[in-house]
């Protein structure tokens, strides 16, 4: 209940009446609800104007009101003081724990030293320290009075002997950081600061262009049309329909499997035309027996479908899909299609992205958009569907339409078998081997197309774990990939 204070209560026994002129004071209702707190003051209604009471609540607040105020506003500030710092150790006791296993992964990436990266966050423990205490140092001159600036010297002394003449050691220890500063330091911060602003304003111009070229696209209705666009034309017989490899790798999905299975082997194609392979990495013996009796009962069902697992996961998925290729029976597809454990195609994919390359020899590959399923689960979620489908509108349908080149996304792709082979296959040397492909097959000369309008559904990562985990392997990737695809970018005449 919240408390009242009244004049005439604090007056018990005074005039009578029971008006509430009777106290001296005003009226004043505080309640406390947490984590807030009102005051509310009641108008004096039945208070006789001339009366010495109404003088009196005119006066203001009493003693105890004021003071009962002082002490809500005390234990609220008090309260946020307290959450502050137990937000500000929660925050240093997580970072403490990331810094002192010294990994950002659980996982390292292949060919990737652990004790390189713990060196890594060593040194950069160092340079945080080293910070702190040029930050302290910086607070300890302003409170000098010296602003930021070096500070004066006596008159009739020169830089060197200003050093030893100013008044303290720390002034002439600040004097001559400022001459370093100055000296040393500036210059190469301010060329690292324009060299930000001009990679900032070629990014911008980049999507600016890139803006343009997706309007310009929405303007004209320009897709990717396949020469046998009649549809009784790719249903006339088998004969037209080619030989497909569909390839799933995988690794320890069990929540995922099942739906992606049942997808792939429901796909809209002659039986005969398409083998599965479920390429299981998984580590876990129960999952692996999950999966291999899921495509158990779809061999009773009568689809082409096989099961390989690998033991000693060389290679991760590069390898995966490397050792998958190697199998004498390949050499009977021409194309071969990649989903991941968590992509489930819709039945007509294979109808609709095939015949793009029919009468196109030279295309080598052809992606499908991604579709999300939980875009819409928090907000986490919401912010990746924004981004990717900024990168799959924007970005990968303007270069696939005028470039005729992109960066493979991993899944839901259909390859050319003579492409991967002409640009060496897969290789491990990266965490970012579908980019890595796309580069080679580029510069060997094959053009990619890209068909926003086919779609294949996958999920995002709803914990920021996940997310932060994925966005690692995609951003530490493409460096790696452009150390050693920089020689060869500089001499192809693509």
């Amino acid at each position: 209940m919240a408390p009242s204070f009244w004049g005439r209560e604090a007056r018990a026994g005074g005039v009578g009446g029971g008006g509430m002129g009777n106290g001296g004071g005003t009226p004043v209702v505080v309640k406390m609800e947490n984590p807030n707190w009102s005051i509310s003051e009641v108008e004096p209604t039945d208070v006789d104007p001339g009366s010495p009471a109404a003088g009196k609540a005119g006066r203001g607040k009493n003693a105890r009101q004021i003071t009962w105020v002082l002490l809500l506003k005390a234990h609220r500030a008090a309260g946020r003081l307290t959450g502050a710092a137990s937000a500000a150790l929660a925050v240093a006791a997580a970072a403490r724990r990331r810094v002192a296993v010294g990994r950002t992964d659980s996982d390292a990436a292949p060919g990737e030293s652990t004790a390189l990266r713990t060196r890594s966050y060593l040194l950069i423990r160092a340079f945080l320290l080293l910070s702190v205490l040029l930050l302290a140092v910086e607070v300890a001159a302003y409170f000098q009075g010296w602003h930021l600036q070096m500070p004066e010297l006596p008159a009739g002394f020169s830089a060197e002997e200003g050093l030893v003449a100013i008044d303290g050691l720390f002034a002439a220890a600040y004097a001559g950081w400022m001459r370093v500063r100055l000296q040393y330091l500036a210059p190469p911060l301010q060329f690292l600061t324009n060299s930000c602003v001009v990679l900032f304003m070629i990014q911008s111009v980049d999507r600016l262009v890139l803006c343009l070229g997706c309007l310009w696209i929405k303007l004209k209705g320009i897709k990717p049309v396949p020469l046998a666009a009649d549809k009784d034309d790719v249903e006339a017989g088998a004969d037209d329909f080619p030989m497909v490899l569909v390839q799933m790798p995988m690794c320890n999905e069990r929540e995922v499997y099942q739906q992606s299975i049942g997808a792939i082997c429901n796909l809209d194609w002659p039986r005969s035309n398409f083998l599965v392979q479920v390429l299981d990495d998984s580590d876990d013996a129960t999952t692996s027996a999950l999966i291999k009796e899921e495509v158990e009962k779809w061999q009773r069902e009568g689809v082409h479908i096989v099961y390989r697992h690998r033991v000693i996961r060389d290679g991760y998925k590069a390898g995966n899909l490397k050792s998958a290729m190697n199998c004498s029976y390949v050499k009977d597809y021409e194309y071969v299609v990649i989903f991941d454990a968590d992509f489930q195609p819709q039945a007509d994919f294979l109808k609709r992205a095939m015949p793009h390359f029919k009468g196109k020899d030279d295309v080598g590959l052809v992606q499908a958009r991604w579709s999300f399923i939980n875009n819409d689960e928090n907000l986490l979620t919401r912010l990746q569907n924004i981004n990717l489908c900024f990168h799959f509108e924007v970005e990968q349908q303007v270069n696939g339409t005028f470039l005729n080149f992109f960066g493979f996304n991993g899944t839901a792709g259909v390859w050319r078998i003579k492409a991967l082979e002409d640009s060496g296959g897969w290789m491990e040397r990266t965490t970012v081997e579908d980019m890595d492909i796309a580069v080679r097959a580029h510069l060997k000369g094959w053009k990619f197309l890209y068909l926003n309008d086919v779609e294949c559904q996958c999920e995002l990562p709803e914990s920021y774990e996940a997310y932060r985990k994925q966005q690692h392997r995609w951003h530490s990737g493409p460096m790696q990939l452009f150390r050693l695809c920089f020689v060869d970018i500089i001499k192809s005449k693509v």
